[in-house]
């Protein structure tokens, strides 16, 4: 018997609807027409041991235990599911051959090994266990996926991976919550001081931020536009590019302070002669977008429609899981296997079917399923791939707006794969103006190409005119103009803006540009982000919950809670250097280039620092703040009692060994 073991309900009805029938459903498992079975996981069944577990002297908070690292790991079921382990465990049992299918990711790939392994499973079953890689729940996907199984071990690296930032996780947050809580109650704090390895470092990009705004001081300056003519009185303008000898008089970003000096730089020109002195013209293109991945997504959703990262994931996962109308959502590629697209033909038809606007603007040029981009690609492309519409017809008015909403944003961007590029003349200007050299430039659009797909482009609210491209008349290296009249232009220096949620999500995936040392930015070059697609909107829901963020409209802002967490924590801790660092070994660890024990070692050796560090202060930017009584966790279930301690030199290294 083939017992096939998904991670949702949802997706093991999937698996069950393409296999024989007729069905005999039982309680958590469907039996099928030949005999092989359904069965699967209701999320994660299983979940780490509380610190009681390991020693019931845990079960107090007290500074003098920690850091709590566990010699054995220990997971235990989750109270809500354990009738679901004991279902699996029974079927187990009685099946021949195992197929893991769970979703297509490194969460997925532990979901289901871990509940493999904990309950028993002989070595040389685990050892044939097959993987079936699941990322649309339509019935000729499923099919697919089915005759296309993998060995299971080829994901272990995947699973390590995910093991890895379980463990650290659990280590590095129940750690350093406990010290911080407990330094918290010595100036009356009461609430609990949550500090996660990810989730601080995001409430330390808020509050750096809101901190910039309020002391940012708002200072004038001032460009000089030239407003030029040609022989046969066609205008454009130029904006004033200022000489090194300007510089006593500019900022650090070489914006002019003084007015004065602007003024004659203005009258200087006025009436006199121009001279064409540099002008550059090319013909360029510029490819389509790629598919979306789910951080992609999300920034995009919240510019366009104020979405929430939560609000997106959780429609994603109806259009994915209950509509079936995308592939699997959480995905953090942003290309296509190359057999996808002998389907492209069938899922335009479908898009055009579902979505009336898209179809409509096709009607000036039609997508072309012969085109093939960049985005197939089956190198950058392995567990789960973009999120691109399934081949499933629908009527989307039926769906709330938000569903309407994504699903035309990753269909538009599904479709822009089968258009040329979007082409464009280029031309760049230098003119030189009683020796100023004043810049400008333009582009001619030559064919629309994908951007035929995005309607009519609109001026953006608060745009200035001299930010919307002009158009030029013909023009001449060597010609002579007239300019008519400098003009001077008042501005004054913007604070950097408050987080949104697109441009928090925006940061949380471009880490590298907020990290301080550039040895690690070189190494975030291609694996930066903090947390992980399916991870990062929960972190930021996690921050509200907790009272450290609130929103102000679309701004995203620290409360006072916040601030003072962050006052009392190290440096080391509020930014994201150090778990931007971990991410990418997660991540190295994952595609086979490090391994479980590179990441861990450091990790305790930090923490047994940070605790150390923890114990010496005193959070005095918490005192007087309204707090919450500290909420125990229930105490974790008898008979899973073994030992835990503090490790220190040698026994640490055993310590770790152990963990595996």
């Amino acid at each position: 018997m083939i017992l096939y073991i998904a991670e949702k309900p949802s997706l093991g009805r999937a698996i069950a609807d393409v296999l024989p029938k007729p069905h005999q459903k039982g309680e958590g498992f469907v039996r099928v027409g030949n005999g092989d079975v359904v069965t699967w996981c209701i999320g994660h069944l299983l979940e780490q041991a509380e610190p009681d577990a390991y020693d019931p002297a845990y079960k107090k908070w007290d500074l003098n235990t920690l850091p709590i690292i566990p010699e054995q790991w220990q997971l235990t079921p989750k109270a809500k599911t354990r009738k679901q382990l004991s279902v699996i465990r029974k079927l187990v049992k009685e099946a021949d051959q195992l197929v893991h299918a769970g979703d297509p990711d490194r969460e997925g790939q532990l979901l289901v090994d871990e509940v493999i392994d904990f309950i028993g499973t002989p070595a040389a079953k685990k050892a044939s266990v097959k993987r079936c890689l699941i990322s649309d729940l339509n019935p000729p996907a499923v099919r697919r996926a089915l005759e296309r199984l993998r060995d299971n071990r080829e994901f272990i690296p995947l699973s390590t991976s995910a093991l890895a930032r379980s463990r650290a996780d659990w280590l590095y947050g129940m750690n350093m919550t406990r010290a911080y809580t407990l330094q918290g109650k010595k100036v009356g704090y009461n609430g609990v001081l949550s500090v996660g390895r990810v989730q601080t470092p995001v409430l330390g990009l808020v509050v750096r931020r809101d901190r910039e705004i309020e002391q940012f001081q708002s200072k004038p300056f001032y460009e000089v536009f030239a407003h030029l003519l040609t022989a046969d009185q066609q205008p454009f303008k130029a904006r004033w590019q200022p000489s090194e000898a300007c510089r006593p008089y500019q900022d650090e970003e070489g914006r002019v302070l003084s007015r004065p000096l602007a003024e004659n730089v203005a009258g200087r020109i006025t009436g006199k002669e121009a001279v064409v002195s540099k002008l550059e013209q090319k013909e360029k293109q510029q490819a389509a977008p790629l598919p979306y991945n789910l951080s992609a997504l999300q920034i995009d959703a919240a510019k366009r429609f104020g979405l929430s990262a939560k609000q997106v994931l959780d429609s994603c996962q109806a259009l994915y899981e209950k509509h079936k109308l995308i592939t699997y959502p959480r995905s953090d590629s942003r290309y296509l296997p190359v057999e996808q697209h002998s389907q492209a033909a069938t899922i335009i038809a479908s898009i055009n079917n579902n979505c009336g606007a898209l179809a409509q603007l096709q009607q000036k040029a039609a997508a072309d399923p012969s085109i093939k981009s960049k985005a197939w690609n089956d190198k950058k492309v392995d567990a789960h791939h973009a999120i691109i519409p399934t081949a499933k017809k629908t009527e989307l008015s039926r769906l709330p707006k938000a569903e309407q909403q994504l699903y035309e944003l990753i269909a538009r961007h599904y479709l822009y794969q089968f258009y040329p590029p979007y082409r464009y003349f280029e031309t760049k200007v230098e003119v030189t103006i009683e020796g100023g050299r004043f810049t400008t430039t333009a582009r001619q659009p030559l064919h629309q190409g994908w951007k035929v797909l995005q309607g009519t482009p609109k001026k953006r609210a608060g745009q200035h005119e001299e930010e919307i491209e002009q158009e030029l008349p013909p023009l001449t290296q060597g010609q002579s103009l007239l300019c008519e009249r400098g003009e001077v232009v008042d501005k004054m220096t913007q604070p950097p803006k408050a987080f949104t949620d697109a441009t928090l999500l925006a940061a949380m995936t471009g880490i590298s540009r907020f990290v301080k040392e550039s040895e690690i930015r070189k190494v975030l070059k291609d694996t930066d982000g903090l947390g992980t697609e399916a991870t990062r909107a929960g972190i930021i829901e996690l921050l509200f919950k907790r009272g450290f963020l609130q929103r102000e409209g679309k701004a995203i802002r620290s409360t006072a809670a916040g601030r003072g967490l962050i006052d009392a924590l190290p440096d080391s801790a509020t930014t994201p250097d150090m778990t931007a660092h971990w991410e990418s070994v997660l991540d190295a660890i994952s595609q086979k280039q490090s391994n479980y024990q590179s990441f861990m070692d450091p990790l305790l050796s930090k923490l047994e620092s940070l605790i150390s560090q923890a114990a010496t202060v005193v959070p005095t930017s918490l005192q007087g703040l309204p707090s919450k009584p500290v909420r125990r966790r229930r105490k974790s279930p008898a008979g899973k009692k073994s030992t835990a301690r503090k490790s220190a030199g040698r026994k640490k290294a055993q310590t770790v060994k152990s963990a595996v």
